[in-house]
């Protein structure tokens, strides 16, 4: 799709520059942004158009790229028929700006428009997306990215992002499917495939009988909102390349960089400390993680970036890197060929950390994620409970806090989001993390995996932590956290409709 040619009322204009490629978007800069979201159609695949909920009329929605230290004015006004929000995912924002209904604000009307303003001050590869009914209102679309390019940023030739996500082309549960009235908590998932891991897909979001919900029906496994139609990324050889992947689906992906050794150079847009070079090795891309990576265009030709997920959508997620004046490509695909992920635990030189496990803490606290049968219903629950439920984590500012991440599902995967804080990484299964500090928002804990992590309780408010695997969280894989020395002047309107999950 030719967005440039589209009519994008209440957007900035776009402002191209020589070191970023918006794929397949457009990109907006400066320090008032206007976001419109609005109803469209889309070819997600060659030959198949859905209909979708946007901002600014194309998903993803435009890249926002902001300076570090800009405070930033973005105008959401609201043309769809359900009330939205945003949320603002990984940007420490004030609590006020987070975007969730209920908690922070009230979803924004429709007919109505918001205001979101905050300062930038931690650069890094960050997206947005409505938190309103979120389950259902992510599928459709609305989501884009968010960079905040920071003043001592290493300066690189080529910088790409791509947004990963996973769609259905039967179209079911997207736009006009009546899903809006829909409360997943209530839905009764013991006959769905829920298993977040390679050889699934999203559950549909239609108002069938359950047996209907299968993660298997998302069947388009989409880069910047396309299937299977090799966006190019064009680089000259001597390019020093800079990708940033961001997963907006509900599935974790393996991406394959084809032809080239690379380096992780941040993690949820935070840098990693010297990380080592890399080749062959795939990078697993949870629910809302991101992953920035970094290499030298040294082997001129075409190129594949691809999923090597257990998947037959997977095929559709690829793009292709191109050298200025490359012959058509001899490049095949290798996703069958199994690769080991790379391993954060060791990555890295281990400069100077925060935090260690044996510090004493100010609060510990374990989180028991679980897949259990409640009331006849599958729900996923926090220490035996489901939100609103949970027994929230409590701080104070100025606390430092270990939290303990313990996935006792049998086969679901947990990417858990903490909103309004960055955490170190401290050990996974009981083993230290011995590279750099990996500091991260959004963390995966597969089955049977035990992680460690801490932070500073550093930006007062009422912040969720929640699975980001939307369908977890929408039947009860939400707490929150809370500061007892904050008090929010926020007052929710009980006629809003405010779905914050």
């Amino acid at each position: 799709m030719d967005h440039s040619k589209m009519n994008m009322k209440g957007t900035n204009e776009p402002q191209k520059t020589t070191d970023v490629q918006a794929v397949k978007s457009q990109v907006l800069t400066g320090k008032v942004i206007n976001l419109t979201a609005m109803e469209s159609n889309q070819e997600i695949a060659p030959g198949k158009t859905l209909p979708v909920w946007t901002f600014n009329n194309s998903v993803p929605g435009p890249e926002i790229r902001v300076k570090q230290g800009d405070t930033i004015k973005i105008n959401l006004r609201n043309q769809l028929s359900e009330p939205v929000t945003i949320h603002w995912h990984g940007v420490p924002v004030p609590n006020a700006m987070d975007g969730i209904p209920g908690v922070t604000q009230n979803a924004v009307q429709s007919g109505q428009s918001y205001t979101y303003e905050f300062k930038a001050d931690v650069p890094g590869t960050y997206w947005y997306h409505s938190h309103q009914d979120s389950v259902n209102q992510l599928d459709r679309g609305l989501y884009g990215s968010f960079v905040v390019e920071g003043k001592n940023d290493e300066k690189v030739d080529r910088d790409f992002t791509l947004m990963l996500d996973e769609w259905m082309s039967s179209g079911k549960g997207m736009s006009g499917m009546a899903m809006s009235g829909m409360d997943m908590s209530g839905m009764d998932h013991s006959g769905m495939n829920m298993h977040s891991g390679d050889s699934s897909s999203k559950e549909s979001n239609t108002n069938s009988m359950p047996m209907a919900h299968d993660m298997s029906m998302y069947d388009l496994f989409t880069i910047n909102g396309k299937s299977g139609s090799l966006d190019q990324l064009p680089v000259k050889q001597g390019d020093k390349v800079r990708i940033r992947l961001i997963n907006a689906g509900y599935l974790s992906h393996q991406i394959h960089l084809h032809g080239h050794e690379f380096k992780v150079i941040a993690t949820d847009g935070q840098p990693v400390t010297n990380p080592g070079i890399l080749k062959d090795s795939v990078l697993s891309i949870a629910p809302g993680e991101r992953y920035d990576m970094e290499f030298i265009a040294d082997n001129p030709g075409q190129w594949l970036i691809e999923d090597h997920s257990n998947n037959k959508a997977a095929s559709g997620m690829r793009a292709m890197i191109v050298y200025n004046g490359a012959p058509a490509s001899s490049d095949k695909s290798n996703a069958s060929e199994k690769l080991s992920a790379v391993d954060l635990a060791q990555y890295g030189e281990a400069g100077k950390k925060a935090f260690s496990l044996n510090q004493k803490y100010s609060l510990e606290y374990t989180m028991n994620l679980n897949t259990e049968m409640k009331d006849g219903k599958m729900a996923y629950t926090i220490n035996n409970k489901t939100f609103p439920d949970t027994d929230a984590l409590t701080v104070k500012k100025g606390d430092t806090v270990k939290v303990r991440l313990v996935n006792n599902s049998k086969t679901d995967d947990h990417p858990m989001h903490l909103h309004g804080h960055f955490f170190q990484i401290l050990s996974k299964n009981g083993v230290p993390f011995k590279g750099s500090a990996i500091i991260k928002d959004t963390l995966n804990v597969k089955p049977g995996e035990e992680y460690e992590v801490a932070f500073e309780a550093n930006n007062p408010g009422d912040w969720m932590f929640h699975c980001h695997d939307l369908h977890h969280a929408s039947a009860g894989m939400v707490t929150e956290l809370k500061y007892t020395d904050y008090k929010s002047d926020f007052v929710a309107d009980p006629n809003a409709g405010n779905k914050p999950e």
